[in-house]
């Protein structure tokens, strides 16, 4: 039973960890082997497969079943908890996945100690094929430390072209707003500021995992690797103020678009409000010399019409002074 478990396809991939930045790949036995000898190993198992848990209770029994269940839960959180020697971490990345939104990120769950990386993922994580591909070209991690504080970089590193995307696609849509505001660019800043909001909710979190691990007693954390990790956290602070800069941004954008909305529409009504302060006199005496009765004046006389329309075209432009003496336009 065991040896079928572990040659299950839960294992997406098996590598010991050597002291110079290469790792050596494994299958089959030689995968319990390393997972339980002092040599650092790193598994990377599928979540989703039924077999993962079995592998995981058979050959890491140690690990807690409250660690076990963080690790295979299908909604995480980015965290960090440490138990005994060891620690279990939650990380999101963005998802790069082809006909993915990157606001959709995608968790990596890690349990890892001296001597062994247990990583699980439910969907693709570009930064994890960066650590195998380093690992393979013998400039990965040399240690277990260094495996934490190069994952975390390669996670944080693919997050700052997709906001700096997001940024200038604010700045965009803010030149267009000051230029030429139009209701339709209301979901455009609607669908950014929400976009913000949910990076936001992942990121954050990440910043705690990372002041964690600056101030951890690990023995395998060494002053080297937490300057590292400081740095780490420095970037994701960073991220985190410009989210909270472009959501602010986003908010002052919709408002000013809908002030100059407003603006637009209390300017239509103003002159609507002028044409019809102007046609009011008129259509009352259009009215007024309308009607059917004996004794209207002018009835006989030829040339009463053009003085009429005289009358009519004097009292506008009496209208037009007083209305520009009154400042009304």
């Amino acid at each position: 039973m065991p040896n079928q478990i572990i040659n299950s396809e839960c294992i997406l991939h098996a590598c010991t960890i050597q002291g110079d930045g290469s790792g050596q790949p494994l299958t089959g036995k030689d995968i319990t082997q390393e997972i339980k000898s002092h040599d650092l190993a790193w598994v990377h198992l599928d979540a989703t497969h039924p077999d993962t848990r079995k592998w995981l209770e058979s050959e890491v029994s140690y690990l807690d079943p409250l660690i076990l269940d963080a690790l295979l839960a299908d909604e995480t959180r980015p965290r960090i908890v440490e138990y005994d020697n060891g620690m279990m971490m939650i990380l999101r990345g963005m998802n790069l996945n082809e006909k993915a939104e990157p606001e959709d990120m995608v968790s990596i769950r890690i349990w890892v100690d001296e001597s062994r990386i247990i990583s699980l993922r439910r969907r693709r994580l570009k930064a994890v094929s960066d650590i195998r591909d380093l690992l393979a070209n013998g400039t990965g991690p040399k240690d277990s430390g260094d495996f934490i504080s190069m994952l975390s970089a390669k996670l944080f590193e693919r997050m700052e072209p997709v906001l700096t995307e997001l940024d200038e696609k604010l700045d965009d849509i803010e030149e267009l707003i000051l230029d030429n505001p139009e209701p339709s660019e209301r979901q455009a800043i609607t669908s950014l500021r929400k976009q913000a909001i949910i990076f936001r909710r992942y990121i954050a979190p990440q910043r705690d995992v990372m002041m964690h691990l600056r101030t951890s007693d690990q023995v395998w954390l060494s002053t080297a690797h937490k300057r590292r990790i400081q740095e780490n956290l420095d970037r994701v602070t960073r991220y985190i103020e410009d989210l909270d800069s472009m959501r602010e941004r986003a908010q002052v954008i919709k408002d000013e678009l809908a002030n100059a909305l407003s603006d637009r529409l209390n300017k239509n009504l103003y002159i609507l409000s002028v044409i019809s302060a102007i046609f009011l006199p008129l259509g009352f005496f259009t009215g007024l010399m309308g009607i059917n009765i004996g004794g209207m004046p002018g009835v006989d006389n030829n040339n009463a019409f053009w003085v009429f329309s005289a009358l009519l075209i004097t009292i506008v432009a009496c209208q037009v002074l007083i209305f520009k003496k009154l400042k009304w336009f």
